[in-house]
């Protein structure tokens, strides 16, 4: 009782302080509980858009640590720099010294690395620095995470790994010395310790003595990760999602699940195990928009779906992956694999089934309890397909629906009706979901704030013959979807209040909603608005974080009139 009149309260007292309305009395009838109000009403939904992931909440400090990047060296320079901007490269890359090679033959999923060749090399002669995501972020007496994966044939070649900052000035180094010299690949860490802060720090090895060696997997972690998991998440901006208290986690997006043509689709059985066999592709995100080109903008995967199922487990929140059902974004290339060609990917439904609730007797559990989670994930409900329509959604996701269901008849099956809230796509799906009856329809909603106020009746009336109502992603855009020149603002966050009184107020129809995107870096977003910003070293709440957080933390049980 006491969690409802909180809410109400604190809508009233902003839409009051906003808009100067006049006082009203409310009676709430707290002896008629209506509809119950679901475990899951208030979630968060996570797209690696906007350096979300690499860059983001995936701690890594080092960009392409593999050479996999469309430009191998991108992120990368030989040291030292001279005069000229053409030294390094005529003089030192690709002539010996330093040269990028491809085993594509032999490792597809990860072929580039490094081979540094030297000739009694002096420290500061010969080196490679990494300048990080924008930098990296180091915090004074923090322990760091050094680690590579090497192939030596001959010892004694040393490396000083040193996190510089903007002066060249030292913040922490290592000795690195590699132990073998087989002519395998070895993986080997150090650690040291930061002794000043630094925004925009990078990394710096520097090569001493003889010798051929190559390199790959280059990576630095900070030691505060989420949980203090090695090579884990970014401890404070998790700690912003846990804040929430959401009902669920939806995963690994909207957009990027489809990609833009299917090759560049999400595929989760690519992005478990070992982060070496995790095979990177182009973000989608990279070129998206012509006004906020990010080229290097790469999927390394080190967020892979074990990762998001157990981030979910240790927020408190139910796991919602979204899976790709056979069409690749219908903005973009619009295709679409041919009904004969559907089940590999029911298959690779089916089998995220069993890898999160299968026992460790399965082929999928195993893989699960290998990974260090012998227990299951206890998935309930799933996504089929993101913003995707027409016939041919219609045609597949009957497919997903009949296959899933014949093995996992409890699991909630979520359906798009497309990116619209209204119109004739929307209409066609909304009509075609009354027969097939998905447990769930994902209702999309970017607008202006006076939409928001206008709309928060909108399932008042709404037809209770069909689905229940995810409200999978929205967000009140302070000038017009896709405008750079959007804002969060206490305007936009009150109207999304307004908005949410009427989703809560629809219970029995309306069961989960998430407001999106979630995460934004400043100096590297492609959309805006969104709910959290950061940076290296801090993380900013916007006013729609703060209404969220309200509503997520102040849930009630059930509607009272």
């Amino acid at each position: 009782m006491k969690k409802i009149i909180l809410t109400i309260l604190s809508v009233c007292f902003f839409t009051g302080f906003l808009l100067a309305q006049d006082k009203h009395n409310i009676t709430v009838k707290a002896n008629k509980p209506g509809a119950e109000i679901q475990p899951t009403m208030w979630g968060i939904f996570f797209e690696d858009i906007n350096m979300a992931a690499d860059g983001g909440i995936y701690a890594e400090l080092v960009k392409n640590r593999s050479f996999e990047f469309s430009k191998p060296m991108d992120g990368w320079t030989v040291q030292p720099v001279g005069d000229r901007p053409y030294q390094p490269f005529q003089k030192q890359f690709g002539e010996g010294t330093v040269v990028i090679v491809n085993r594509e033959d032999k490792n597809a999923v990860n072929p580039r690395f490094i081979r540094i060749t030297t000739n009694n090399a002096t420290k500061d002669s010969l080196g490679l620095t990494n300048e990080g995501f924008r930098g990296m972020g180091i915090k004074k007496d923090m322990r760091y995470d050094f680690s590579l994966m090497y192939r030596n044939k001959t010892p004694g070649l040393k490396m000083h790994v040193e996190l510089v900052d903007s002066t060249g000035t030292v913040l922490g180094s290592t000795m690195f010395t590699p132990r073998e010299a087989d002519g395998n690949w070895h993986k080997q860490a150090e650690t040291f310790t930061a002794n000043a802060t630094e925004a925009k720090a990078k990394l710096t090895i520097w090569f001493e003595g003889s010798g051929i060696i190559d390199l790959d997997m280059i990576s630095l972690f900070p030691e505060d990760t989420w949980k203090n998991r090695p090579g884990g998440l970014r401890a404070d901006l998790v700690q912003m999602l846990a804040d929430l208290k959401p009902g669920f986690v939806r995963f690994p997006g909207g957009c990027i699940v489809e990609g833009r043509e299917l090759a560049t689709r999400y595929q989760w059985k690519k992005t478990i195990g070992p982060v070496e066999d995790r095979q990177l592709i182009i973000n989608r995100w990279n070129t998206e928009f012509a006004s906020r080109s990010t080229p290097d903008y790469f999927q390394t995967f080190g967020l892979g779906f074990f990762e998001y199922f157990r981030l979910a487990e240790d927020i408190g929140a139910e796991p919602l992956p979204i899976l790709n059902c056979g069409m690749a974004c219908q903005f973009n290339t619009a295709e679409v694999a041919t009904l004969d060609q559907i089940d590999p990917y029911l298959q690779d439904a089916l089998d995220l089934v069993e890898f999160a609730n299968g026992d460790v007797n399965t082929q999928w559990g195993a893989v699960r309890a290998k990974l260090g989670h012998p227990e299951p994930f206890n998935l309930k409900m799933m996504g089929v397909g993101n913003e995707n329509w027409g016939p041919q959604y219609i045609d597949r996701f009957k497919i997903f629906q009949k296959g899933l269901k014949e093995k996992y008849p409890q699991l909630k099956i979520i359906a798009s009706t497309s990116a619209e809230y209204q119109g004739e796509r929307f209409n066609y799906l909304n009509t075609e979901f009354k027969t097939l009856q998905p447990e769930l329809a994902d209702e999309h909603y970017y607008n202006s704030p006076s939409w928001f106020l206008q709309n928060t009746a909108r399932y008042d009336n709404y037809d209770r013959s069909g689905p229940a109502i995810f409200a999978g992603e929205y967000a009140a855009h302070s000038s017009h979807t896709g405008n750079t020149e959007n804002k969060n603002s206490l305007r936009t966050a009150v109207s999304e209040a307004a908005f949410m009184t009427g989703l809560e107020r629809n219970a029995d129809i309306v069961h989960m909603a998430s407001y999106a995107p979630l995460l934004a870096r400043v100096d590297a977003w492609q959309w805006k608005p969104d709910l959290i910003w950061f940076d290296n070293l801090n993380v900013y709440a916007t006013p729609d974080y703060y209404v969220q957080k309200l509503f997520s933390n102040n849930k009630g049980t059930n509607v009272l009139p």
